[in-house]
């Protein structure tokens, strides 16, 4: 077997929700989508016809969505691009929607969905448990539903919600979520409450893609500051398709905050930047680093961290050309970690001989 390689983020793509979820959805749900013809609930962050969402040599000849076929998703990720393991992600519109008992037997279905059809055909795969995040108490029947299977390693929830994830409406959610050593997945996307950008609608989808880093940001304070990492200590996060570069400034400006104004959260007993490095990893496509050795090697010593750092490709997403997704000039001290050591320490369910 070749060297370990745990790719934490790739992208199954949901066909069609009458051509693929349709088993899985309960008599309800079945009958509704058949009578009111719902289908193609994509994200308008992940339009499956915009290019960066799948690289052309990653797009089935038939015209199927990137990521929708198996058999290319493995020649793909695990062939072509050299993971041992991967982590899929399902970055779907069930997340989005306003019904949330609809958004709830959705989300359910996408589980069994991956299970039935990815998960059990190779062992190699696991997957995110994809939760109904608008409705906390929903979300955490369908964390216990899904908590005896130990190929689901983590719970995605998308960057872009209907609220700051600090807040305690969702603290049931991390409870779940540390009890059964399932990190968070923040995955870069959006719910389209509110607007893309903190002062308002862009007028280019360009726009949102660079404001994206501004709403990992505000995710990640509102969860140190409204004093999540107290309340559960163990719980990690994990940032999908952040980006990493914007980490040094902002947990230097992070810091330099708290020391000023922290008489507002004094449960916050350490920089932000401490909690930062001991709470919250990032998965390294896109990396949106200098193309320099040096540029590199500042940031990575910036962070101050070779445990944040976590292998991944973002297949089918196109983040990077040729058949390498380890970016540029990164010290073979943190590829072996961030390769195999920091994902089994981030994901504790992680096992790969099951």
């Amino acid at each position: 077997m070749a060297a370990t390689r745990i790719d934490c983020d790739i992208h199954p793509a949901v066909g069609g929700t009458r051509t693929t979820l349709l088993p899985y959805l309960s008599d309800h749900w079945k009958e509704q989508v058949v009578s009111r013809a719902i289908d193609g609930l994509d994200l308008n962050s992940y339009p499956p016809s915009m290019p960066l969402s799948g690289r052309a040599d990653w797009r089935p000849a038939d015209g199927r969505k990137p990521g929708s076929d198996l058999a290319m998703v493995q020649r793909g990720a695990f062939d072509q691009l050299g993971a041992s393991h991967a982590i899929c992600n399902v970055v779907y519109g069930a997340q989005a929607v306003f019904d949330p008992y609809m958004a709830a037997d959705f989300c359910k279905a996408i589980n069994d969905w991956i299970a039935a059809e990815w998960l059990a055909r190779d062992t190699r795969l696991r997957a995110s448990i994809v939760v109904p995040i608008q409705a906390p108490d929903l979300a955490v029947e369908e964390i216990e539903r899904r908590a005896g299977d130990n190929r689901f390693v983590s719970v995605l929830v998308p960057s872009q919600g209907e609220m700051l994830l600090g807040r305690r409406h969702y603290w049931p959610i991390y409870q779940a979520a540390e009890k059964h050593r399932l990190p968070i997945a923040i995955h870069a996307g959006s719910a389209y409450r509110g607007a893309p950008s903190s002062i308002g609608w862009p007028s280019y989808r360009y726009e949102y893609y660079l404001a994206e880093a501004q709403a990992f940001q505000a995710q990640t304070l509102s969860l140190i500051y409204e004093g999540v990492f107290g309340k559960y200590p163990r719980l990690t996060v994990v940032l999908m398709e952040s980006g990493v570069s914007w980490l040094p400034a902002f947990m230097w400006r992070a810091n330099k905050t708290w020391r000023g104004v922290r008489v507002e959260v004094p449960w916050v007993e350490r920089e932000p930047a401490a909690i930062i490095r001991d709470h919250f990893r990032v998965t390294m496509q896109p990396f949106d680093a200098p193309m320099d050795a040096t540029g590199v090697a500042d940031i990575i010593d910036q962070i101050g961290s070779d445990k944040m750092f976590l292998f991944a490709s973002d297949y089918p997403h196109w983040q990077f050309d040729g058949d390498d997704p380890v970016p540029r000039y990164l010290p073979d001290s943190i590829v072996r970690r961030m390769c195999q050591d920091n994902p089994l320490e981030t994901f504790p369910r992680l096992k790969l001989d099951s």
